[in-house]
């Protein structure tokens, strides 16, 4: 799925270190599972939260209408469905706020072609499509992480609204945060986190360059991806 910050990119990079010591039986979470294109390239056992209800719906919503199949949405329905979220289905809410925004930004605008080449609907329910086999028995919830309940040794593996950066500025208690990824790590969890940066005591245990569209700047702009691990 076509997600804001979404991690597709360097999956095959940090998958690797987050999986290389998870056995068969431990449970796998995310509490800011976005896109779910993370979570849809783990097997075994699963969760994955969001706060956004229409995200959830949408995902839960995939699990069983297979193959997808949304109606047809132009951009007149889509303003009207902008407008009055509550008419609708949640999970078209978010189809269409995320799958048929420009850039996947929640109802961003919706995405057109003027040049008459791609057709974005189409490119959105294809993808969409190809990723349902592989959300089959994740274990979706929305609530806000403090709340998610999280099976004993876990690895978890956190991708939250980045600091500094243009879309979530005041809305995410960072400090908060981090405190709460030691509190796991404590009650024996193993915890992963991307981010920019991090404190002192979480390890970066992975980096790469990468062009990214979440800075302050307007545009993409080149940044420094990293995986931390908080510190035992």
């Amino acid at each position: 799925m076509k997600y804001m910050g979404s991690k597709a990119r360097i999956a095959k990079y940090i998958l690797p270190i987050m999986l290389r010591d998870r056995t068969p039986d431990q449970w796998w979470v995310e509490p800011f599972v976005g896109g779910a294109n993370i979570i849809d390239k783990v097997y075994g056992n699963r969760i994955g939260n969001d706060s956004n209800r229409y995200l959830i719906a949408l995902l839960k919503e995939m699990q069983i209408q297979i193959p997808f199949n949304p109606p047809h949405i132009g951009e007149d329905e889509y303003k009207a469905i902008q407008k009055n979220k509550h008419s609708y289905p949640d999970w078209l809410v978010g189809y269409v706020g995320f799958n048929l925004s420009f850039a996947a930004k929640f109802f961003g605008g919706y995405c057109r072609d003027g040049a008459g080449v791609r057709n974005y609907e189409n490119e959105a329910r294809k993808n969409l499509c190809a990723q349902q086999i592989h959300l089959v028995g994740v274990n979706f919830v929305c609530g806000d992480y403090h709340n998610l309940h999280i099976p004993e040794n876990s690895v978890i593996y956190c991708d939250p609204p980045y600091e500094n950066t243009t879309k979530y500025v005041g809305s995410f208690n960072h400090t908060e945060f981090w405190n709460w990824c030691r509190i796991k790590a404590s009650e024996g969890h193993t915890v992963f986190v991307s981010e920019y940066n991090a404190p002192e005591d979480f390890e970066c245990v992975w980096q790469k360059e990468m062009c990214s569209s979440l800075t302050k700047d307007t545009g993409s702009k080149k940044a420094i991806e990293k995986l931390f691990r908080c510190k035992e």
